[in-house]
């Protein structure tokens, strides 16, 4: 007698297995797809915030200069481009030296003065002389009158700690190049404000400066703040910048920024161009944060008091 075997109804097919697991798997990708689209959204709209965030910025920073002086791009010469502005009333607050305290007062920019390679020349003054310290924060500077360095966040004296090591990273010819760009600054400040050359002085502080996006450790880091050279440092009655490299090529930010009721006026470094203008509160002014790379710089001071001269630098 041959035996029928029955298919049992409740036994397992293979291809319904397979086709469960396959569904199963759908489910499973489908649940961890909708769990992972969460935290990736988020990502996404975080991200659309961050560039929402720097258009702004961006935005704002160009809305606070409503005129260019004079671009990057720009050369500025025969002769100096100048921008009036009616004098304050700070120099009533000081003893007036006829010939040299300010009659007219502005601003002037020029590209003819200091020529590009002298300016990588100071340039590399300065480099050499802020590689012996330098302040931990983002603003450092070199004064080779005083022989100030920012070491940290103090300064030191660089003739007096180094010593004779001096005589390693300066030169005669360093200094003597300084000297003779410092008697061109001055002659074109007299001959664009109608001063006596002979009766306007150097005085301090005059230094070279190196601003990085390094975050500010102290006061002196930051750099950034409005303010009137003539109220700061009382003896200022002519200041002047020489830039030691470009705006938009070696750093970012930086500009400089007159701060006027009209709104606010720049200018863009160059590297051998020179800034300069009176020091009262006709010209309150501040530097923009340097956002990226290396900004070097010189600033040159001028006084009608000759109590407050200074002489130029030299090797000890």
């Amino acid at each position: 007698m041959t035996i029928q075997r029955r298919s049992n109804p409740k036994a397992p097919d293979a291809n319904g297995i397979e086709k469960k697991i396959k569904r199963g798997n759908a489910l499973r990708q489908a649940s961890a797809w909708r769990g992972s689209r969460v935290p990736l959204l988020v990502l996404l709209a975080g991200l659309v915030v961050c560039a929402v965030a720097a258009w702004l910025v961006l935005a704002s920073r160009d809305a606070e200069i409503t005129e260019t002086l004079a671009g990057k791009g720009e050369l500025v010469a025969p002769e100096p481009r100048v921008f009036s502005v009616p004098c304050s009333e700070d120099y009533d607050n000081h003893q007036r030296y006829p010939g040299c305290t300010p009659l007219k007062c502005g601003r002037a920019v020029t590209d003819a003065v200091v020529t590009r390679e002298e300016a990588q020349m100071l340039r590399r003054l300065a480099e050499r002389g802020l590689s012996l310290a330098g302040s931990e924060g983002g603003a450092s500077i070199l004064d080779l009158h005083s022989g100030a360095l920012s070491m940290g966040k103090q300064f030191v004296n660089i003739y007096r700690y180094f010593g004779e090591q001096i005589g390693e990273v300066f030169t005669q010819e360093d200094f003597q190049l300084y000297s003779d760009v410092r008697a061109r600054i001055q002659a074109v400040v007299a001959e664009t404000f109608g001063l006596d050359p002979a009766l306007m002085f150097l005085t301090k502080p005059t230094f070279f400066s190196r601003i990085n996006s390094t975050v500010a450790q102290t006061q002196h880091d930051e750099y950034w703040h409005p303010h009137i050279d003539k109220v700061t440092y009382g003896s200022f009655d002519y200041t002047s910048l020489l830039y030691l490299s470009d705006y938009g090529s070696d750093f970012g930010g930086g500009r400089f920024i007159f701060m006027d009721a009209s709104g606010n006026r720049t200018v863009e470094p160059r590297t051998g161009r020179v800034s300069f203008f009176s020091s009262g509160s006709e010209n309150l002014h501040r530097v923009e944060q340097v956002t990226w790379g290396t900004r070097f710089a010189i600033t040159v001071s001028f006084t009608c008091d000759p109590a407050h001269a200074i002489t130029d630098p030299a090797l000890p």
